[in-house]
């Protein structure tokens, strides 16, 4: 029975280009979107990018232009690298869009009705690129100074009037919460209860005066504040299925929620968001997926760590889209960080997408037109590669059903590695009637093509036109006697580097 998914990743600071940490995020969020639609889930995907706040402010000044220009034209470099990476959303959402904006003035006022906002001062260690408040014991000292932990830039010293929404009133609330099995991988459930175990459930500011952040949603009740960025952003969640106008579309897909984000918001997606969300009466999310960082030179990669890898570099690299998201698939991991290596990525094309599949593409589609002119039938499946597909089917949707993509990926490789030794060992070449053997390939490759296509999403579909099958649903990959193929071309899929 199909069901119903809606997966989102964090909306991402246009102050420059995408890199290679977002296309990580974007593309498992993309390829499980993907991957819901093939086993025939009702799905919805939003990405999109977070355009208020301090650092985008400071951003544009620095260039002498006013935010919304900045953030109009970062959004459209945005929109286009997830082009070219074949990234497929259903909404490419941004915070500037009046629909947000309305949901997020709702939001506040309703909260602020319930009495569970309120006026103070706050002063703390502030970090520009993180938009956060840093306590004692979260940030590092560097010669004596404090220092974001994550970007290892000095921070800033704030003191200002501001409003506080009571996240210490959720405490108790939150901690059951936390006790089910609402984030993935559960170690990171854990290690939001021993933060709140050691420090408690503080109350978090939510507001800056306009004269330090003037870019932003202004506080409906008193405009002389901004809406701080993070509770802005975390609301797109909302906007982006309908919340206020369309209750239908909301109703469906919110219970279905899930949200793919990186191990450096964990907090605010956890404490913050469900808290933001149980004052508004409203469920929690299905789930938060977690992922480690991937990281380069033993630091996360990011702008102002200065080990950015460029998507433009990637997909020059590995020749487009294809080679780049399987790679980044293959290596990704939410529980441990992952070390980027050139050496690395450039061994997993060449072994798996170059030889292992595209080889085997390659050799069955010549062997087809030369041995059989193109036209493959059998009423018979040799059962070794049959048992193997139907085992590799039912072990790769275990994987991705428990978002463990990388696991997926390695299974479909057995299954063509096993067919890779099947053609060595038949040597259908030799053979006068060779029609099992290349049946029996060709139906492997169909069901490893079928599996690949959430992630390698050009390459399997050329293989699908070449050979005259479709890959539009898991059940196109079930191994069956009976078919007939038609083999038009026997494309060479990927070049070795």
């Amino acid at each position: 029975m199909a069901g119903r998914f809606y997966v989102t990743t964090p909306i991402y600071y246009p102050n420059a280009e995408p890199h290679i940490g977002h296309a990580y995020t974007t593309v498992f969020a993309d390829s499980l979107s993907r991957y819901h639609r093939l086993v025939g889930d009702d799905t919805f995907f939003l990405t999109g990018t977070d355009e208020h706040g301090l650092k985008l402010q400071r951003a544009a000044e620095a260039r002498g232009v006013h935010p919304k220009e900045l953030v109009d034209e970062m959004a459209e470099k945005y929109k286009r690298y997830w082009a070219l990476m074949d990234i497929r959303y259903d909404r490419f959402i941004r915070t500037t869009d009046p629909d947000h904006e309305e949901v997020v003035r709702h939001a506040i006022t309703e909260i602020y009705r319930k009495g569970l906002i309120y006026k103070a001062r706050y002063s703390g260690w502030y970090c520009v690129s993180c938009e956060k408040f840093y306590s004692p014991g979260e940030y590092v000292e560097v010669e004596g100074r404090p220092y974001c932990p994550i970007h290892m830039k000095p921070l800033e010293w704030v003191e200002e009037d501001t409003y506080y929404f009571r996240l210490s009133s959720f405490e108790d609330w939150l901690r059951e919460v936390l006790k089910g099995d609402i984030v993935y991988p559960r170690s990171y459930a854990v290690e939001v209860l021993h933060k709140i175990e050691k420090e408690g459930l503080r109350d978090v500011s939510i507001a800056r005066p306009k004269e330090r952040v003037w870019w932003g949603i202004p506080v409906p009740w008193d405009p002389e504040f901004t809406i701080y960025v993070w509770f802005d952003a975390l609301l797109n969640y909302l906007t982006g299925i309908g919340y206020l106008k369309n209750p239908e579309t909301f109703s469906k897909y919110w219970p279905a929620a899930h949200h793919v984000i990186g191990k450096d918001i964990l907090w605010f997606h956890t404490a913050i968001w469900f808290s933001m969300l149980k004052a508004l009466d409203l469920d929690p999310p299905r789930r938060v997926i977690v992922h480690a960082y991937l990281i380069n030179r033993g630091l996360k990669i990011g702008k102002s760590a200065g080990n950015v890898v460029s998507i433009d570099d990637l997909l020059e690299a590995y020749n487009g889209s294809d080679g780049v998201r399987y790679v980044l698939m293959r290596i990704f991991n939410p529980a441990k960080d992952v070390e980027y290596t050139k050496e690395l990525f450039d061994n997993i094309y060449n072994t798996e997408l170059a030889d292992t599949y595209g080889n085997l593409v390659r050799r069955v589609g010549v062997l087809a037109r030369k041995k059989l002119g193109g036209t493959v039938e059998s009423d018979r499946l040799d059962p070794e590669l049959e048992d193997a597909a139907r085992e590799t089917i039912k072990k790769y949707r275990e994987h991705m059903d428990e978002y463990e993509i990388s696991r997926a990926l390695e299974a479909v490789m057995d299954l063509l590695r096993r067919a890779n030794a099947y053609i060595n060992r038949e040597r259908p070449w030799e053979k006068p009637d060779p029609t099992l053997d290349l049946y029996s390939l060709l139906e492997t490759i169909r069901t490893a093509t079928v599996l690949l296509s959430p992630v390698v999403t050009k390459a399997t579909a050329r293989v699908a036109g070449s050979f005259g099958f479709t890959a539009s649903s898991i059940e196109d990959a079930v191994p069956e006697p009976g078919r007939r193929y038609q083999v038009r071309d026997a494309p060479i899929l990927f070049k070795k580097l």
